[in-house]
């Protein structure tokens, strides 16, 4: 019984949308001319004492009362008043009353639902008005009895038709709504693919910036003692070498997550190297050593896995922070405090060199850069010169999930 009950309803769906998505005017005129085919059917088939019969001019006048209909969503008001003034002639002529009353109110009806409340009010007390003579005409009925009923039968008429405007706004506003939240969508998906551009301009700039800063030192000191002392260029060509294979490869790592889901990149399957983090500090103090800069790295509390991006900042933060001492400072010895604490993570990347005068006072855009690094995954960062001389920026990021409380196991230098 009810796998035939859901049939039956799958079936009325499946015609429903298949109507909805037929013109209206083809609808109405199928709907007119069913009217018609009834009343005339009824008319024809059943004699009513007292009431003339159903010749050829009821058959004229039906078609003139509910052919109208066929054009009630182009023109209600027009419609409804033809069709009204056809059903009058119809009652004058003796034909039974209750032959053709549902033309004019399924005209009343499109009228309530797509016109404006003055207009529809207006039509109401017309339509009354026809059945009102429509009830007077049958002489069975008080003027009291007949005024109610046509009453009743208009305000049926108005309250559906109302009903189906009210809808109709209803769903237009959920249309505009629908259309400003995706246009709203359509504006956070283009936000989001500029910070995700800002983002790898940025971890570019820092990639390259790092690297070319050791290669330009080392060439630079490659040319000096190229004629006096060839075991300390070729040392320098080495270091220029490994720097600028490791920034391509960084580059290409990147450049491979934006490729990701490319159907037109599927011959290179090389595996990339994950993202920097801490784990990799040994490697970055050793290159700018190398370039002529001594850096010690200093860790306190015991090491911990960080979140993939958080990682990726602290690395960022001392590879920029180390290359403003390469570029900047020398000769300077540097140092990088590491601090595992229980509910974020400390680093104070310090220098004791003069380094540039304007330095200090003037936050260049590696700076800002590193601030919104920082910012992104809640840490802040400070900058100032040291009284003692020298620079010293200090990151401080939150950790969502700290590990057991730590306390201080001594200082692990790498020099």
């Amino acid at each position: 019984m009810w796998a035939g009950y859901g049939q039956r309803v799958w079936i009325g769906d499946r015609l429903a949308r298949r109507l909805a998505g037929l013109p209206p005017v083809l609808v109405d005129a199928v709907l007119a001319t069913a009217i018609i085919g009834v009343t005339l059917w009824i008319g024809t088939g059943y004699r009513f004492d007292g009431f003339r019969e159903f010749d050829a001019q009821a058959y004229v006048l039906t078609v003139l009362v509910n052919a109208p209909l066929a054009v009630r969503r182009q023109a209600p008001v027009p419609v409804l008043l033809a069709s009204g003034a056809a059903l009058a002639w119809f009652l004058a002529s003796g034909y039974v009353p209750s032959l053709n009353l549902f033309g004019p109110l399924l005209a009343m009806y499109t009228v309530a639902a797509v016109r404006p409340l003055r207009i529809a009010a207006l039509s109401a007390v017309y339509t009354a008005a026809v059945l009102l003579y429509s009830g007077m005409a049958v002489h069975l009925y008080s003027p009291a009895f007949a005024a109610a009923q046509a009453l009743v039968t208009t305000a049926v008429a108005w309250v559906f038709g109302t009903g189906a405007r009210r809808l109709a706004e209803r769903n237009e506003r959920l249309l505009e709504l629908a259309a400003t939240l995706r246009h709203e969508r359509e504006e956070r998906a283009r936000h989001a693919v500029t910070a995700e551009r800002i983002r790898i301009a940025r971890e570019l700039h820092d990639i390259v910036a790092h690297h070319m800063s050791v290669i330009s030192v080392q060439s630079g000191l490659a040319r000096y003692v190229l004629p006096t002392n060839p075991e300390t260029a070729s040392t320098a060509l080495a270091v220029i070498a490994g720097a600028s294979h490791e920034g391509l490869e960084e580059m290409r790592r990147l450049l491979a997550v934006l490729r990701v889901g490319d159907a037109e990149q599927s011959d290179d399957t090389r595996p990339y190297d994950p993202a920097p983090g801490l784990a990799r500090l040994g490697d970055l103090a050793e290159r700018i050593r190398s370039a002529g800069v001594p850096v010690d790295v200093v860790t306190t509390g015991p090491a911990r896995p960080l979140p993939p991006g958080a990682d990726l900042c602290a690395y960022r933060i001392i590879q920029e922070s180390l290359t403003n001492v390469l570029k900047h400072a020398r000769p300077a010895r540097a140092t990088v405090a590491v601090t595992y604490r229980p509910g974020d993570l400390a680093i104070r990347i310090s220098d004791d060199g003069a380094g540039s005068p304007a330095r200090p006072a003037v936050p260049g855009q590696g700076l800002m850069g590193v601030r919104e690094r920082a910012r992104l995954y809640g840490g802040s960062v400070t900058a100032r010169a040291r009284p003692e001389g020298g620079f010293e920026v200090t990151l401080t990021l939150p950790l969502g999930h700290p590990g057991p409380d730590t306390v201080r196991t001594g200082q692990e230098e790498h020099r």
